[in-house]
């Protein structure tokens, strides 16, 4: 394995996945689809095809 090239590509990935999240979590606050809710309960699975990879993450984001 190429730890530099993994580690890049695992970089990127990760990128993306940060940008993208936050701008779909700001685009529904924004556009009011949380109601009156004062914070947001948010979760993200992350799974690898062909893998037994299944991680979760959840959180709460205060939005007012």
């Amino acid at each position: 394995m190429d730890e530099d090239r993994f580690n890049m590509s695992l970089r990127k990935f990760l990128k993306h996945v940060g940008v993208t999240s936050q701008q779909q979590i700001e685009k529904i606050v924004r556009e009011g689809g949380t109601g009156d809710a004062t914070s947001l309960k948010v979760k993200m699975v992350l799974s690898a095809q062909g893998t037994d990879l299944n991680h979760t993450v959840e959180d709460e984001i205060e939005i007012g």
